[in-house]
């Protein structure tokens, strides 16, 4: 087994992520300035609902409240019973007619592929083509064409090495004699590998569609780990789910589906644990309120704009689990904006 496995850094690469992460909230930002004038808006219309907004502006429901929450965590809104106002910030420096009026400074970024393609996100709810060059689909089709899969399971394997290690060391306390992982979505089967090799009594099957499959499998060979860790080679949404697991890992893959999806992949869950089986959901996650953190809310602006999802806040997710036929359990932080919750299949 690879010894670094069972390593764990000292530091947190939250900031170093982030630079990454947030720059597509600055040009969803450009597009509501510049383009939209959201902000002058808002100031005439004041206390405006969501429903308001979204018939005005023909905005889809997701990408709405992407929008909306990312406002919030900036303090450029409040919201209070479902109607948003300006705060002071906004009202002096993002409406037309303000003296400070600072909106001719995002003139440079309001038309720049990415701003124009949250344009149609906004009004469309579907998620733009991942380079924005009009050659690619999203990153779910994307994700079918072998050189891109490979590319981007190496983009999410050299990150997940360390989201890994904290959260294998976190989940300990609450594993007991728990043995059998099934994780969903596993891409390079890094999360599997890194909880089988913290913890020697565990096995675990990683399901994962091709060509990702073949990338997990290679990886976990090079970690010594194809004696402990299974690849299955299936669709998360049509194919049936192994039954024989006591955990189940839902690792970074619910961000990326809108709410009826989320809610089949945590209905399945349900369906394949036994009763005392644990569910555990690591994600980044938005408060309950929505008004941040700010690092999730840019990073939710990615994936509004790549993806069919968003981050979601702990209560979005509890609703649901406890719908499902879970007992909810207790949040946790890990590392770099991220942390986890935990489920026990009643």
């Amino acid at each position: 087994m690879n010894p670094i496995l069972t390593q764990q850094p000292t530091t947190d690469p939250a900031q170093i992520l982030r630079y990454r992460d947030r720059h597509y909230a600055a040009e969803l930002l450009a597009a509501a300035i510049g383009q939209l004038d959201l902000f002058s808006w808002l100031d005439e219309r004041s206390k405006a609902s969501t429903e308001e907004l979204c018939s005005h502006f023909e905005f889809a429901v997701r990408p709405a409240d992407v929008l909306l929450t990312l406002c919030r965590a900036n303090r450029f809104i409040t919201t209070e019973k479902g109607r948003h106002s300006l705060t002071p910030l906004a009202r002096e420096y993002l409406v037309r007619d303000s003296p400070w009026n600072l909106r001719p400074y995002y003139t440079h970024i309001q038309d720049t592929p990415i701003a124009l393609d949250f344009l149609k996100v906004l009004r469309t709810g579907k998620p733009a083509n991942w380079d924005s060059n009009g050659e690619s689909g999203d990153w779910h089709i994307s994700m079918q064409d072998e050189e891109f899969a490979s590319n981007f399971t190496e983009l999410m394997n050299c990150r997940g090495i360390a989201f890994g290690q904290k959260l294998a060391r976190a989940i300990a306390p609450q594993l007991g004699e728990r043995s059998r992982l099934l994780d969903i979505g596993g891409g390079s089967g890094i999360y599997a590998s890194t909880m089988v090799a913290a913890h020697p009594q565990m096995t675990a099957l990683v399901l994962e569609q091709a060509p990702v499959d073949a990338i997990a499998r290679s990886e976990i060979a090079k970690h010594g780990l194809h004696e402990k860790i299974e690849v299955i080679t299936a669709d998360m949404f049509e194919a049936p789910w192994p039954e024989d697991c006591d955990l189940l890992l839902l690792s970074n893959v619910l961000h990326d589906w809108d709410l009826p999806e989320v809610r089949a992949l945590l209905e399945k869950s349900a369906r394949a644990l036994p009763a005392g089986g644990l569910l555990v959901i690591h994600e980044a996650f938005i408060s309950d309120d929505k008004t941040g953190p700010l690092p999730v809310a840019e990073y939710s602006a990615l994936l509004m704009n790549v993806t069919h999802g968003k981050c979601y806040t702990p209560a979005e997710y509890d609703a649901i689990l406890t719908e499902s036929g879970f007992e909810v359990g207790g949040y946790q932080d890990t590392i770099a904006d991220r942390s986890f919750i935990t489920a026990v299949k009643c």
